[in-house]
């Protein structure tokens, strides 16, 4: 599904990604681990298509498309979705409103109000989220557990097919975690297809949501791959030994 090879990544003339290559395959949960700074937000910027993150050399195709030659939009019309460590308040915006124009724009249709709605309806009642959590303005008041709740709610609305999960778990307390988890867990079994590149400084958080493969990075590179074990190891050792 995504093919990234030899990524080279620069952020304001610094160089941040070094030569990143990674597959993520169709239904497959990828955790990227690393320190602080090893370049893993980077990565998901780059895939996004963020305008302050420039590609310097490397590719990246995406169900055979070449991602790096495409807008932003068209990479989440194509099916990506990017959740985001630190997601922004819309005042005056409602989670409904926000989640049918986005619907809106990646069908490019306008989904019928009616029809919308009892769309929406049902996916609040999957993830098991009040209704009137969806009337709230965009992360307006919102807690941390919240905002990523929100981010769930409206991955399980826009139904990609590879979802990157930029340290959804960052900052959220034990039951928190195991909510945020429960959702995407939720959400996998309604679309198994649906791949998810799990951006993470926590074991912790893949106890609740436990991936096929974990990929370590550092200092812009992956350096070493496995499994949940591996996950394990660096919550014993820490990332310096392993």
């Amino acid at each position: 599904m995504l093919s990234v090879r030899n990524l080279h990544v620069s952020v304001e003339g610094k160089e941040i990604l070094r030569g990143v290559s990674l597959d993520v395959r169709p239904g497959e949960v990828v955790a990227l681990m690393g320190p602080n700074g090893s370049g893993k937000s980077t990565l998901a910027f780059a895939l996004m298509g963020h305008p302050n993150v420039r590609v310097t050399s490397g590719t990246a195709t995406y169900q055979g498309r070449d991602l790096l030659t495409l807008k932003p939009e068209e990479r989440a019309k194509l099916g990506l979705f990017l959740s985001f460590q630190y997601p922004h308040e819309i005042p005056g915006v409602s989670l409904s409103q926000m989640l049918r124009t986005a619907v809106g724009g990646r069908t490019g249709t306008l989904p019928p109000v009616r029809e919308f709605l009892a769309t929406l309806d049902a996916k609040l009642k999957l993830l098991k989220m009040d209704p009137s959590f969806a009337e709230r303005n965009v992360n307006e008041g919102f807690s941390g557990g919240e905002k990523k709740r929100a981010e769930i709610l409206q991955l399980a609305v826009l139904q990609p097919t590879l979802a990157i999960l930029d340290e959804t778990d960052s900052g959220l307390d034990v039951d928190a975690l195991r909510t945020v988890a429960e959702g995407l867990q939720t959400i996998k079994r309604e679309r198994p297809e649906m791949a998810a590149l799990l951006i993470t400084h926590y074991e912790r958080f893949l106890d609740f949501l436990p991936p096929d493969r974990v990929l370590v990075m550092k200092e812009g590179r992956i350096v070493t791959e496995g499994t949940q074990e591996l996950a394990d190891r660096i919550q014993r050792e820490g990332y310096e030994r392993v």
